[in-house]
């Protein structure tokens, strides 16, 4: 006697989306582990230039679009054609990779940067996110705070760079972003300083850096309009104090042992 729902004696429907199911599940991890290709494939193999190194199963051949709120398309699977300035340490393959110029502005290493757009961030009603204090007349630091303008900025050796001229603030969120350093050396020349990278010591009302030396504020990537930073810029910056970490000074690049 044949039972409710079955379709053979030896298959019913349970069984049927049973298998349904492992083919749904199956083709979703496929399609999920393609997609997760889109960044950072092709490989590059360090034996070859004509080896393409993406695994099993192969990166999407065509470049997805996305919309942005400005009306702009991003495109990704880009290829980053910068020129890295980069040599293996050692002959073999696999060796670590050196800097062969200066490690803080090349973006290598700790001070990589991506690929990010030429336009500021914007806030919800199209106004850029991140601007100085003299252009966000609207905010004012705490009156219980130390307000650090004009205060002396110090590097890692203790050696003044510069003073804080300004500061940058999130239009989006009631937030210090960068400071505003006045750079003496550089002519006067104003440059950011990032809000987490730097420490308040309110007894010694100062700034202290630890990720670069004195000397190397004067070196900071400057912006193309002194009251917004785009994208692009903002990657740069962190990217020149992150080199700093490991490149402004021999001794850093060195075993601790």
């Amino acid at each position: 006697m044949q039972e409710t729902g079955s379709i053979t004696q030896y298959i019913d429907v349970a069984q049927i989306v049973l298998y349904v199911f492992w083919f749904f599940f199956a083709g979703l991890i496929w399609y999920l582990h393609r997609e997760d290709k889109r960044e950072g494939y092709p490989l590059e193999s360090d034996r070859s230039e004509h080896i393409t190194v993406q695994g099993f199963p192969a990166m999407p051949e065509e470049r997805k679009v996305f919309k942005l709120a400005s009306g702009q398309s991003l495109a990704v699977n880009r290829v980053d054609g910068r020129e890295l300035a980069l040599r293996p340490s050692n002959p073999w393959r696999g060796a670590p990779l050196e800097p062969t110029g200066d490690g803080m502005v090349d973006g290598v290493g700790p001070g990589s940067y991506s690929m990010r757009g030429h336009e500021p961030d914007l806030t919800i009603d199209g106004q850029p996110r991140i601007v100085p204090m003299r252009v966000a007349t609207d905010f004012s630091v705490a009156s219980e705070d130390m307000d650090p303008r004009g205060v002396p900025v110090l590097g890692a050796d203790g050696v003044t760079g510069g003073y804080v001229a300004d500061l940058w603030v999130d239009r989006s969120e009631p937030i210090i972003r960068f400071y505003e350093i006045e750079v003496p050396a550089a002519g006067g020349r104003r440059v950011l300083l990032p809000y987490g990278l730097a420490r308040v010591n309110k007894t010694l009302r100062r700034i202290e850096v630890a990720t670069i030396l004195g000397r190397h504020f004067a070196g900071v990537p400057a912006l193309a309009n002194p009251d917004q930073v785009t994208l692009a810029e903002e990657d740069r910056i962190y990217g020149y104090y992150g080199g700093g970490s490991l490149y402004a000074e021999p001794s850093r690049a060195e075993p601790l042992v």
